[in-house]
């Protein structure tokens, strides 16, 4: 019992350490900067102005501005989108499908920012989450959900449609802060678990058996067998606790910045239990549309995968 309670302590040290010093700072600044180009308008010009490109990839205009919320924001900032998404009869199931499947694939800044501290590429990372999601939602688009319903859309100007609540640029990015020291405060419990986990796992013996198991097959690709546990804590956990187990083992050198972007393209998005309960909560259109959008985000996220292992 002694030896869990400890385990249970200095799981708790390293994941307020992590919140509070390495977090805090990123995600207060981030969500402040996002607020402020939202309020200017920077976010629905961006969106507006790339529409029609992506409309060829089977997304709407609001599609556009979903991929600059879970970029720039998190893994839920799409999630007032496709609600929105979900109630307008004039977005197609077939187009909201193709959404889900991008947004899946792409990197969640939640995780994406924070793991920049420990070596991880950013203008790749954001580079790969593009063209992943682009190809997820053309395969869904086309092949996963070519039976689904489909309509004419309307325009990105008329879909993208500006706040009329004005706030001062203060307050703006008050709110903004804010909703970044919130986010962390809700992920500070997953982070205390998913080190609790890695913690637990090293005690049992665990981690030795994973890496044993997986090591010769990692080998082959340059991955050591300790990234296995960064990739099964992604795939149980989610993308929070995947970064909550990652960056001590980075911090520690039992794991390599090269090897972070070398399973970033299979790791850093949120098809993952946590993820997709959250973004199929948005609406029931969203959540009943879900499996092409699965069948998609794979074939993205496979894309995404390989670019990372040949190029790292």
């Amino acid at each position: 019992m002694q030896i869990f309670l400890d385990l249970m302590l200095a799981a708790g040290k390293t994941g307020f350490n992590l919140a509070f010093f390495v977090l805090m700072p990123i995600m207060v600044f981030m969500m402040a900067f996002m607020r402020v180009l939202d309020h200017q308008g920077v976010l629905r010009l961006a969106a507006i102005v790339v529409a029609p490109v992506l409309l060829v990839f089977g997304l709407p205009g609001l599609g556009a501005f979903a991929i600059l919320q879970i970029l720039l924001v998190s893994f839920a900032g799409p999630v007032s989108t496709f609600r929105i998404m979900d109630q307008d009869v004039e977005i197609s199931d077939r187009k909201i499908s193709s959404s889900l499947a991008a947004i899946l694939t792409m990197s969640q800044a939640n995780a994406t920012f924070p793991l920049v501290v420990v070596g991880l590429d950013l203008p790749f990372t954001m580079a790969t989450s593009v063209a992943g999601g682009l190809l997820a939602s053309f395969m869904t688009y086309r092949i996963f959900a070519r039976d689904l319903d489909d309509h004419v859309e309307k325009s990105a100007a008329e879909e993208i449609k500006k706040e009329t609540q004005k706030q001062k640029l203060v307050q703006t990015i008050m709110i903004g802060a804010e909703e970044g020291f919130q986010l962390v405060m809700k992920a500070l419990p997953m982070l205390v678990l998913a080190v609790l986990l890695v913690n637990v796992l090293k005690a049992v013996g665990a981690i030795k058996l994973i890496e044993t198991i997986f090591a010769p097959i990692l080998s082959l690709v340059g991955i050591s067998g300790a990234a296995v546990l960064s990739i099964v804590t992604k795939y149980i956990a989610g993308g929070t606790a995947m970064m909550g187990a990652t960056m001590p083992m980075i911090q520690e050198k039992t794991m390599t910045a090269v090897e972070l972007n070398k399973i970033a393209g299979f790791t850093i998005n949120p098809l993952d239990p946590v993820g997709v309960a959250v973004l199929v909560s948005s609406g029931k259109r969203v959540a009943a549309f879900a499996i092409p959008a699965l069948k998609g985000a794979a074939v993205g996220i496979l894309f995404r995968g390989i670019i990372h292992l040949v190029v790292y």
